[in-house]
């Protein structure tokens, strides 16, 4: 069903470059050449690049807004005002609440912490969620990972006697909301040298700029770090610059000293606690604290992610786990139902955007299945459901589409709409859908090229497989953390082999477990896994020659750590077919 995947071999670095830095380094050139396309051409800035610092994070209060809001913090915990830290739903917006809630605990017992409910309030900041603020004695709410479009919430609350401090990472539209201080690097009018924070992120500026200007050193920071790098992961914001440094730090946290909630979620996903990684939390801790709000509460992962007790942070695990595993079946059933539709021609457009609609469905779940239909059919795709009245749900686009500016032409259509380039978030009145439809699908068509609609893997280089030393693993390691504009890297190697060991694996044997040998190398053989490509196996428990690409991974299981590729595709010898 999926989309034969065009491989893309990357410009190579200039030679003089990787030749310098190969040589400065004592590196292998291959790894060299990995530095020289992220853009590293000196000895300094690759010592910068595999030791990040924190000295080098920037100051919180080059950010607009910041020295106001750190002023009306210090002078609502001074005055005992109660302070209300409201959030988004999703993984950034939980750990952004759970790591300002953690800091201002300490200074105050006049705080607490407000989830919106995703399907009763939506995303982002709500009256009723205000309303709750003001029959609650609130003076203060800081909002996190949203804010940047509630200008009416913002004028609102003020009626209500709330004033508002706004923490957000999202674009923001022609107005700003005249809240107290809006906190957010993608303003205009803001020169903070780094826009690409999460909005846990841009949380954690907010505690770094009260603890400088209240003379708390940045060490007493370092607990937090890893609901940061959390956040990072699961909102897939760059994994540069400052970012990186973050990141860096949140994953030693992380693989140290976690909070209770992360232990829970890291034995519950039965990781190795010592050797967590960004994929692990992509893949495996992200879904879980998201499964919360999509079933019943994000508030429920705050409390996990606050618990100062282990017995408590496990109990309230073991019920976010089950949201997951409810999670998990409930998706697995749309999906099957979605892609029936579009094989079946009942969906609502498929030329160049899937567009599927059921009111029954759970919404809980759209984006999900919105990835789905994207890894299956690789063009853009929108899920639809009916709530509160309403048509709502998510899309998701593929590499090098805007899918958030199309569904923004379309704007006098909805009730509401959010997001990022390639996930965005809508709602609207049913007897709008047919117009939405026939627009956006205009919208789309109008601007997707046929090359956009093959899956591209863009291979950094070729490589031998006796290249692949515990010198050079030991060193491709210290360029983690891995994510955007940092991906882990993917390399080719051409004319390999099964040593006849190879078996199929998995519940229904579509995986792959092999052990390979390059021709021109048969001594140096390698493990690999290849996931969903099962296809593959006759071809080559028969002996045929493949060319694969690969990134390298350490695996872990019962404390041993083994080297292994992980095969992201599988193409079978011209020469040999």
């Amino acid at each position: 069903m999926s989309a034969e995947k065009k491989w893309v071999l990357k410009e190579a670095a200039d030679p003089e470059i990787v030749n310098r830095l190969s040589i400065e380094l004592g590196i292998d050139p291959v790894l060299a050449q990995l530095l020289a396309q992220r853009g590293i051409s000196t000895f300094e800035q690759a010592r910068a690049f595999f030791r990040p610092d924190l000295a080098n994070l920037h100051d919180p209060f080059l950010m607009k807004d910041m020295d106001k809001a750190v002023d009306r913090l210090s002078h609502a915990i001074f005055n005992r005002e109660k302070i209300l830290i409201y959030g988004d739903y999703d993984v950034d917006g939980t750990t952004a609440v759970a790591l300002v809630y953690s800091f201002l605990i300490n200074f105050t017992d006049k705080v607490d912490y407000y989830i919106p409910d995703r399907y009763d309030e939506g995303y982002g900041v709500s009256f009723k969620g205000i309303n709750w603020a003001a029959d609650n004695g609130f003076s203060l709410i800081i909002t996190l990972d949203c804010g940047i479009k509630a200008i009416d919430k913002v004028e609102y609350a003020r009626g209500k006697g709330i004033d508002m401090i706004i923490c957000d990472h999202h674009l923001p539209e022609d107005g700003i909301p005249e809240a107290v201080a809006v906190l957010d690097p993608k303003r205009e009018d803001d020169s903070y040298p780094f826009d690409d924070l999460s909005g846990c992120g841009v949380g954690f500026k907010l505690v770094q700029a009260y603890a400088a200007q209240h003379g708390i050193p940045l060490t007493e920071l370092m607990p937090l770090l890893d609901l940061l790098a959390v956040s990072i992961a699961a909102d897939l914001v760059s994994v540069t610059g400052e970012n990186r440094i973050l990141a860096f730090y949140g994953l030693k946290q992380l693989n140290s000293n976690p909070h209770k909630g992360l232990l829970s979620m890291i034995n519950l996903a039965g990781l190795d606690p010592n050797h967590v990684t960004f994929d692990d939390i992509v893949f495996k801790i992200g879904p879980r604290l998201n499964a919360a709000g999509r079933m019943e509460s994000g508030r429920i992962s705050v409390e996990l992610l606050v618990a100062k007790d282990q017995k408590l942070a496990d109990k309230v695990a073991s019920r976010i786990n089950h949201h997951n595993n409810e999670r998990k079946n409930i998706d697995r059933e749309i999906t099957r139902e979605a892609l029936e539709m579009v094989q079946e021609g009942s969906c609502l457009c498929s030329d160049n955007l899937t567009i599927v609609y059921n009111p029954q469905w759970h919404k809980g779940v759209m984006g999900i299945v919105a990835s789905r239909l994207v890894e299956a059919y690789f063009r853009p795709a929108i899920v639809l459901t009916k709530s509160n009245g309403f048509v709502t749900g998510s899309a998701r686009s593929i590499s090098g589409f805007d899918l958030y500016a199309a569904i923004e032409s379309c704007s006098d259509l909805m009730e509401n709409f959010g997001g990022h380039l390639y996930a965005a978030g809508l709602t609207l009145k049913e007897e709008m859908l047919t117009e939405f439809v026939d627009r956006i699908n205009k919208a789309v068509s109008g601007k997707i090229q046929p090359e956009m609609l093959s899956p591209v893997i863009n291979v950094d280089t070729k490589l031998d497989f006796c290249q692949i030393t515990p010198k050079f693993f030991r060193i491709l390691k210290q360029f983690q953390p891995f994510g955007p504009g940092n991906n882990a890297p993917i390399f080719e190697t051409d004319n390999v082999y099964d040593n006849g060991n190879g078996r199929k694996v998995g519940a229904d044997g579509g995986h792959l477990k092999l052990e390979l040998i390059q021709e021109s190398h048969p001594y140096h053989h390698i493990g690999a896994i290849a996931f969903n490509m099962g296809e593959f196996f006759e071809s080559m428990a028969d002996g045929n020659p493949m060319d694969v690409c690969y990134s390298i991974v350490e695996n872990y299981f019962r404390g041993i750590a083994n080297l292994q590729l992980r095969i992201r595709d599988i193409r079978e010898r011209e020469d040999f077919i």
